[in-house]
């Protein structure tokens, strides 16, 4: 979709994992293509200086936006009328409800889209731990805490999935106004006190729990144990994910023994 399509185009990118170094081919050559690159980097991130690198290496200035500015979408709408539109996205673009719904205003619009799949953290962390993607349940997400705002859907969503023998893929909060990105520790801590208030029984010191610290990089750290024993260890810079493990296939209790160091039994 290079040629100039009259009404414009819109194309969500993938921009995989880790760094600049995750987007696809296709991905590059539809940026080169693009008359205006805009990306966000607040449902994911990517390492310090990966849109820098992937500016040099298309030629292009890349418009960094907010939550807002996404979500609102009039900026990115207006562009798009006679130009070819691109939007990066850490991931697969098409994880985050706010980009299906800007796909979908713009094709009401009379905008044609596209989209450049990228690696996803959703098929990354089970791939790294050896766990069977068809058995996950719900994904979560773990919030930062805040004065009022203390909600315990992910725990339930936890208990649901494990009730029905899934795994729980965690993911756990950005504040990328601050460059704050919660750790496995902290998402671990929040989950204990769900539990404290709760009381369901999902969770607890000894619930044997799986941490992936910056899944599809070189220095990708795979871990599994009691939560007593990973909360206390160091997982090196974000992003870090959870998956709290429903029951395993004796092919993914191996995986986690022999990838993910989980004690035997």
């Amino acid at each position: 979709m290079s040629a100039n399509l009259g009404k414009g185009s819109l194309s969500f990118i993938g921009l995989g994992l880790n760094d600049d170094e995750g987007v696809s081919l296709a991905g590059l050559k539809e940026m080169e293509s693009a008359d205006v690159i805009f990306a966000e980097q607040y449902t994911s991130s990517l390492a310090s200086g990966a849109l820098d690198r992937l500016k040099g290496r298309v030629g292009k200035d890349i418009q960094l936006l907010g939550r807002e500015q996404v979500e609102e979408g009039s900026a990115i709408l207006r562009e798009c009328e006679g130009r070819n539109v691109a939007l990066l996205v850490v991931g697969d673009p098409m994880t985050a409800t706010t980009h299906v719904d800007l796909r979908l205003r713009a094709e009401k619009q009379g905008t044609r889209t596209r989209i450049i799949h990228g690696a996803s953290v959703l098929t990354a962390v089970p791939g790294a731990l050896g766990l069977q993607h068809y058995k996950f349940g719900r994904t979560t997400t773990v919030p930062f805490p805040q004065e009022g705002f203390s909600p315990t859907s992910p725990y339930e969503v936890i208990s649901e999935n494990r009730s029905r023998g899934l795994h729980t893929l965690v993911l756990l909060d950005i504040d990328a106004e601050n460059s704050r990105f919660m750790t496995a520790n902290e998402g671990l801590h929040v989950l204990l006190d769900m539990e404290r208030r709760v009381k369901g029984g999902t969770m607890g010191p000894a619930t044997l729990v799986c941490v992936v610290a910056r899944a599809g990089s070189p220095d990708c750290v795979v871990s599994a144990g009691p939560i007593s024993d990973l909360i206390q260890r160091s997982y090196g810079p974000p992003l870090h994910s959870i998956v709290v493990p429903g029951k395993l296939h004796f092919l993914e209790e191996e995986a986690l023994e022999v990838l993910a160091g989980k004690p035997k039994g």
